[in-house]
Protein backbone atom coordinates (compact mmCIF):
# COMPACT_ATOMS: atom_id res chain seq x y z
CA UNK A 1 0.00 0.00 0.00
CA UNK A 2 1.22 3.76 -0.54
CA UNK A 3 -0.76 6.39 0.82
CA UNK A 4 -1.02 9.40 -1.36
CA UNK A 5 0.28 13.21 0.27
CA UNK A 6 -3.43 14.25 -0.65
CA UNK A 7 -6.71 13.72 0.69
CA UNK A 8 -10.31 13.15 0.28
CA UNK A 9 -12.24 14.95 2.97
CA UNK A 10 -15.75 14.99 1.48
CA UNK A 11 -18.82 12.41 2.04
CA UNK A 12 -20.96 10.76 -0.02
CA UNK A 13 -21.88 11.43 -3.28
CA UNK A 14 -19.39 13.63 -3.79
CA UNK A 15 -16.54 11.11 -1.98
CA UNK A 16 -17.82 8.88 -4.80
CA UNK A 17 -16.94 11.17 -7.69
CA UNK A 18 -13.92 12.09 -6.21
CA UNK A 19 -12.80 8.06 -5.75
CA UNK A 20 -14.00 7.62 -9.46
CA UNK A 21 -11.65 10.46 -10.43
CA UNK A 22 -9.36 8.77 -8.21
CA UNK A 23 -9.28 5.94 -10.44
CA UNK A 24 -9.43 7.53 -13.82
CA UNK A 25 -6.36 9.06 -12.81
CA UNK A 26 -4.54 5.56 -11.75
CA UNK A 27 -5.59 4.25 -14.94
CA UNK A 28 -3.88 7.04 -16.66
CA UNK A 29 -0.81 6.55 -14.61
CA UNK A 30 -0.34 2.81 -14.46
CA UNK A 31 -2.59 0.90 -17.01
CA UNK A 32 1.15 0.20 -19.09
CA UNK A 33 2.25 -1.81 -15.71
CA UNK A 34 1.31 -4.87 -14.93
CA UNK A 35 -0.55 -4.25 -11.49
CA UNK A 36 -3.64 -4.51 -9.88
CA UNK A 37 -4.36 -1.30 -7.58
CA UNK A 38 -7.53 0.17 -5.60
CA UNK A 39 -8.21 3.41 -4.05
CA UNK A 40 -9.68 4.03 -0.87
CA UNK A 41 -9.60 6.72 2.37
CA UNK A 42 -7.80 6.19 5.60
CA UNK A 43 -9.50 7.24 8.74
CA UNK A 44 -6.96 10.18 8.38
CA UNK A 45 -8.31 11.15 4.96
CA UNK A 46 -5.40 10.49 3.29
CA UNK A 47 -5.81 8.45 0.09
CA UNK A 48 -3.79 5.20 0.13
CA UNK A 49 -3.86 2.66 -2.74
CA UNK A 50 -3.39 -0.62 -3.07
CA UNK A 51 -0.99 -2.21 -5.30
CA UNK A 52 -0.40 -6.15 -6.24
CA UNK A 53 1.27 -7.39 -9.18
CA UNK A 54 5.12 -7.99 -11.02
CA UNK A 55 5.09 -3.99 -11.75
CA UNK A 56 4.31 -3.16 -8.18
CA UNK A 57 7.14 -1.69 -6.70
CA UNK A 58 7.39 0.87 -10.30
CA UNK A 59 4.10 1.53 -9.41
CA UNK A 60 4.55 2.82 -6.40
CA UNK A 61 7.41 4.67 -7.10
CA UNK A 62 5.30 6.38 -10.13
CA UNK A 63 2.79 7.30 -7.32
CA UNK A 64 5.25 8.60 -5.04
CA UNK A 65 6.97 10.69 -7.76
CA UNK A 66 3.20 12.37 -8.72
CA UNK A 67 1.80 13.24 -5.25
CA UNK A 68 3.94 12.27 -2.69
CA UNK A 69 3.46 9.80 0.01
CA UNK A 70 2.70 10.31 3.95
CA UNK A 71 5.28 8.06 5.86
CA UNK A 72 5.84 7.28 9.42
CA UNK A 73 9.52 7.79 9.42
CA UNK A 74 11.69 11.11 8.78
CA UNK A 75 14.75 11.69 8.24
CA UNK A 76 17.01 14.93 8.86
CA UNK A 77 17.52 17.36 6.03
CA UNK A 78 14.93 15.04 3.68
CA UNK A 79 11.85 15.94 1.34
CA UNK A 80 8.52 15.17 2.23
CA UNK A 81 4.90 16.26 0.97
CA UNK A 82 2.31 17.05 4.08
CA UNK A 83 -1.17 19.42 3.45
CA UNK A 84 -1.93 22.72 4.82
CA UNK A 85 -4.02 21.86 7.71
CA UNK A 86 -4.28 25.28 9.60
CA UNK A 87 -2.20 28.39 9.99
CA UNK A 88 -1.88 31.72 12.19
CA UNK A 89 0.26 34.83 12.31
CA UNK A 90 3.20 33.20 13.33
CA UNK A 91 3.01 30.27 10.27
CA UNK A 92 1.79 26.73 8.88
CA UNK A 93 0.71 23.88 10.35
CA UNK A 94 0.90 21.11 7.75
CA UNK A 95 -0.67 17.27 7.96
CA UNK A 96 2.39 14.73 7.10
CA UNK A 97 0.83 12.11 8.81
CA UNK A 98 1.83 13.62 12.13
CA UNK A 99 1.75 17.88 12.44
CA UNK A 100 4.43 19.62 11.06
CA UNK A 101 4.86 23.40 12.16
CA UNK A 102 6.52 25.98 9.72
CA UNK A 103 7.21 28.75 11.44
CA UNK A 104 6.88 32.31 9.20
CA UNK A 105 10.74 32.75 8.43
CA UNK A 106 10.90 28.85 7.31
CA UNK A 107 8.13 29.83 4.70
CA UNK A 108 10.77 31.75 2.41
CA UNK A 109 8.00 33.52 0.73
CA UNK A 110 8.58 37.33 1.64
CA UNK A 111 7.85 39.98 4.08
CA UNK A 112 4.38 39.73 6.48
CA UNK A 113 2.61 37.44 9.10
CA UNK A 114 2.28 33.43 7.67
CA UNK A 115 -1.84 34.76 7.26
CA UNK A 116 -0.81 37.18 4.78
CA UNK A 117 1.64 34.99 3.18
CA UNK A 118 -1.54 32.84 2.59
CA UNK A 119 -3.58 35.35 1.25
CA UNK A 120 -1.17 36.73 -1.51
CA UNK A 121 -0.11 33.59 -2.84
CA UNK A 122 -3.82 32.11 -2.84
CA UNK A 123 -3.16 29.45 -0.58
CA UNK A 124 -6.48 27.04 0.53
CA UNK A 125 -7.05 24.72 2.82
CA UNK A 126 -5.80 21.16 2.51
CA UNK A 127 -2.94 22.41 -0.42
CA UNK A 128 -0.07 19.96 -0.70
CA UNK A 129 3.17 21.69 0.33
CA UNK A 130 6.69 20.02 0.08
CA UNK A 131 8.87 21.06 3.59
CA UNK A 132 12.51 19.84 4.34
CA UNK A 133 12.56 18.07 7.38
CA UNK A 134 14.63 19.11 10.40
CA UNK A 135 15.09 16.74 13.30
CA UNK A 136 15.23 19.87 15.60
CA UNK A 137 11.96 21.08 14.52
CA UNK A 138 13.04 24.10 12.36
CA UNK A 139 10.99 22.67 9.35
CA UNK A 140 11.12 24.75 6.10
CA UNK A 141 8.95 24.99 2.96
CA UNK A 142 10.99 22.91 0.24
CA UNK A 143 12.60 25.17 -2.54
CA UNK A 144 10.42 23.40 -5.32
CA UNK A 145 7.21 24.65 -3.39
CA UNK A 146 8.71 28.14 -3.01
CA UNK A 147 9.17 28.54 -6.86
CA UNK A 148 5.84 27.26 -7.52
CA UNK A 149 4.51 29.86 -5.50
CA UNK A 150 6.69 32.60 -6.83
CA UNK A 151 6.05 31.13 -10.57
CA UNK A 152 2.06 31.41 -9.71
CA UNK A 153 2.55 35.52 -8.46
CA UNK A 154 4.66 35.82 -11.93
CA UNK A 155 1.76 34.95 -14.09
CA UNK A 156 -1.47 36.35 -15.62
CA UNK A 157 -3.30 35.19 -11.99
CA UNK A 158 -4.97 32.49 -10.74
CA UNK A 159 -7.81 31.29 -8.51
CA UNK A 160 -7.31 28.45 -6.62
CA UNK A 161 -10.53 26.15 -5.00
CA UNK A 162 -10.19 23.33 -2.98
CA UNK A 163 -13.24 20.98 -1.90
CA UNK A 164 -14.04 20.21 -5.78
CA UNK A 165 -12.81 17.74 -8.40
CA UNK A 166 -10.69 19.44 -11.61
CA UNK A 167 -14.13 18.36 -13.47
CA UNK A 168 -16.57 20.02 -11.23
CA UNK A 169 -14.05 23.60 -11.43
CA UNK A 170 -13.90 23.26 -15.27
CA UNK A 171 -17.93 22.80 -14.97
CA UNK A 172 -18.52 25.65 -13.12
CA UNK A 173 -16.14 27.52 -14.86
CA UNK A 174 -17.97 26.77 -18.22
CA UNK A 175 -21.02 27.57 -16.68
CA UNK A 176 -20.25 31.14 -15.44
CA UNK A 177 -19.61 31.25 -19.42
CA UNK A 178 -15.77 32.07 -18.59
CA UNK A 179 -14.13 28.87 -20.56
CA UNK A 180 -12.29 31.55 -22.85
CA UNK A 181 -11.07 33.73 -19.89
CA UNK A 182 -8.63 30.61 -18.64
CA UNK A 183 -5.79 28.89 -19.77
CA UNK A 184 -6.51 25.24 -17.96
CA UNK A 185 -7.14 24.20 -14.76
CA UNK A 186 -4.19 22.74 -12.77
CA UNK A 187 -4.31 19.88 -10.10
CA UNK A 188 -2.88 20.58 -7.07
CA UNK A 189 -4.45 17.55 -4.92
CA UNK A 190 -7.34 15.16 -5.54
CA UNK A 191 -9.93 18.23 -4.70
CA UNK A 192 -7.42 21.31 -4.47
CA UNK A 193 -7.42 23.00 -8.10
CA UNK A 194 -5.39 26.14 -9.92
CA UNK A 195 -7.39 27.84 -12.48
CA UNK A 196 -4.91 29.71 -14.21
CA UNK A 197 -6.06 32.92 -16.08
CA UNK A 198 -5.67 34.44 -19.30
CA UNK A 199 -4.20 37.92 -19.89
CA UNK A 200 -6.70 40.44 -19.13
CA UNK A 201 -8.80 38.45 -17.05
CA UNK A 202 -9.46 39.29 -13.47
CA UNK A 203 -8.77 37.12 -10.80
CA UNK A 204 -11.89 38.51 -8.52
CA UNK A 205 -13.84 39.04 -11.26
CA UNK A 206 -13.63 35.21 -11.83
CA UNK A 207 -13.53 34.08 -8.19
CA UNK A 208 -17.35 35.94 -7.57
CA UNK A 209 -18.16 34.61 -10.94
CA UNK A 210 -17.68 30.78 -9.89
CA UNK A 211 -17.85 31.18 -6.38
CA UNK A 212 -21.58 30.40 -5.75
CA UNK A 213 -21.19 27.35 -8.39
CA UNK A 214 -18.72 25.78 -6.01
CA UNK A 215 -19.23 24.83 -2.02
CA UNK A 216 -15.56 25.48 -2.05
CA UNK A 217 -13.23 27.89 -0.32
CA UNK A 218 -12.00 30.30 -3.14
CA UNK A 219 -8.47 31.89 -2.82
CA UNK A 220 -6.97 34.45 -5.31
CA UNK A 221 -3.51 35.07 -6.85
CA UNK A 222 -3.07 38.99 -8.09
CA UNK A 223 -0.32 38.90 -10.51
Amino acid sequence: MVVLATKCYVAGEARDRALDGMGSLLADALGELAVDYEAGVRRDEFVAVTVEGDDAPAARSLLAEQWGTITDHFDDGETYTGTLESWDDDGFVLDAGREIEIDTDGLGLGVGSATQIRDRFGLVQHTPLSFVYDADGDHELAESTRDRLYDWQRGDGRVNVNNATRAEVRAAVNRAGHGRDIVTVERQGLLEQSVRCRAGTDPPGLLAAIGGRLPAELKCVVP
